[in-house]
């Protein structure tokens, strides 16, 4: 299968520092390439993937010195990947909302997975103008704020299986990686 995986050009991917939404797509696109699949990771410049890497900035926005325009950069995203959208069976975008207008329109195959909150003044807004458009959650709780919209899966985390494992010895401790939020 030919993918799409479009990444927030926040941060690199993998994230140099923090960049939980960035380490997860890292995750996702390794796994894809590891089973056969196709795969473009439509991303920043100083981003490293087993995935073929489209470049569209030169450095992640955060660390990226001098300061970049972000409207620019995500400009710069939502037409590298409208240009190249035909090539791919199915276009994965992890940036909230901000290719739903384009990419119902494109006529190719799309999901989003929303890593964030979903109850931020004017998200709801916007997803419901769209009511077709295919989301995944990151956990079931996360879908409250916006139960009418398209939900057709959830998926708990990206952690590779093999990345942590757990040691029982009398005095060791638990380490939660992530973040918990109210919402």
């Amino acid at each position: 299968m030919r993918i799409a995986q479009i990444a927030p050009l926040a941060e690199s991917v993998p994230p140099k520092l923090y960049g939980g939404t960035e380490r997860v797509v890292a995750w996702l696109v390794d796994e894809l390439v590891s089973l056969g699949h196709d795969v473009t990771l439509f991303a920043s410049g100083d981003s490293t993937s087993s995935a073929r890497l489209h470049a569209v900035w030169p450095r992640a926005l955060r660390l990226g010195r001098p300061r970049s325009d972000p409207m620019a950069a995500q400009a710069a995203l939502l037409e590298a990947v409208a240009r190249h959208a035909a090539e791919f069976d199915v276009v994965h975008a992890h940036i909230d909302w901000l290719h739903l207008p384009m990419f119902s329109r494109l006529g190719v195959p799309f999901l989003t997975t929303s890593h964030g909150r979903m109850d931020l003044p004017g998200f709801g807004e916007v997803v419901r103008q769209f009511p077709g458009a295919p989301f995944v959650s990151i956990s079931d709780n996360q879908r409250v704020p916006l139960a009418e919209a398209n939900w057709i899966g959830t998926v708990y985390h990206g952690l590779p299986s093999t990345l942590f494992r757990p040691v029982l010895d009398r005095g060791s401790y638990l380490a939660f990686l992530g973040r918990l939020t109210v919402e």
